[in-house]
């Protein structure tokens, strides 16, 4: 009695993912089966079923080389970080960037998980970006630590001068 799922831990908070992924085993019972079903459901998640234990299971086989696909194209120079999130907002009408998502998501997770699909799957595809890797080793690892491909420290708000300030100012100038 063996299931495994994906449960999109690895993002800053599962409790907002609404998916699990459910991969049955060569062995897994239907009462396992079943009964991690109706767990997950309880939780309020949606699932779907992968029907081979395979690298990646679904979401992951697609999403990371999108993410992947963004490096490259950020390391070629095509666009700016800025218009290739943009681009992928609004022409896919995705709630955030590729770029935005890696770091959301933690650019050593996506590195790590870039490895285990280009390791398991032998498939050349899913070999990491050299920018991603160089992102990785330089500690910009996404939001967690404040810089990714964007940089979230905060940067401080500029003193605004109050009226008074304004009126010495000019008094002071002007004589």
């Amino acid at each position: 009695m063996f299931f495994a799922g994906h449960w999109n831990a690895f993002y800053e908070s599962s409790s907002l993912m609404k998916l699990v992924e459910i991969v049955r085993g060569a062995d897994t019972s239907d009462e396992t089966f079943h009964a991690t079903k109706a767990l997950a459901e309880k939780f309020g998640k949606t699932v779907v079923i992968c029907s081979q234990d395979y690298s990646g299971f679904i979401v992951n086989r697609i999403l990371m080389p999108m993410i992947n696909g963004a490096f490259f194209t950020l390391s070629t120079v095509v666009a700016t970080k800025e218009d290739i999130d943009t681009g992928m907002k609004l022409g896919t009408n995705h709630p955030m960037g590729s770029l935005e998502l890696a770091d959301f998501i933690g650019l050593d997770v996506c590195l790590s998980i870039m490895e285990v699909l280009h390791t398991g799957l032998g498939d050349s595809k899913y070999a990491p970006c050299p920018h991603l890797v160089q992102y990785v080793d330089a500690g910009r690892v996404g939001r967690k630590c404040g810089i990714g491909v964007y940089d979230y420290h905060k940067v401080p708000e500029p003193i605004k001068p109050s009226p008074s300030t304004l009126n010495i100012y000019y008094i002071l100038n002007t004589e």
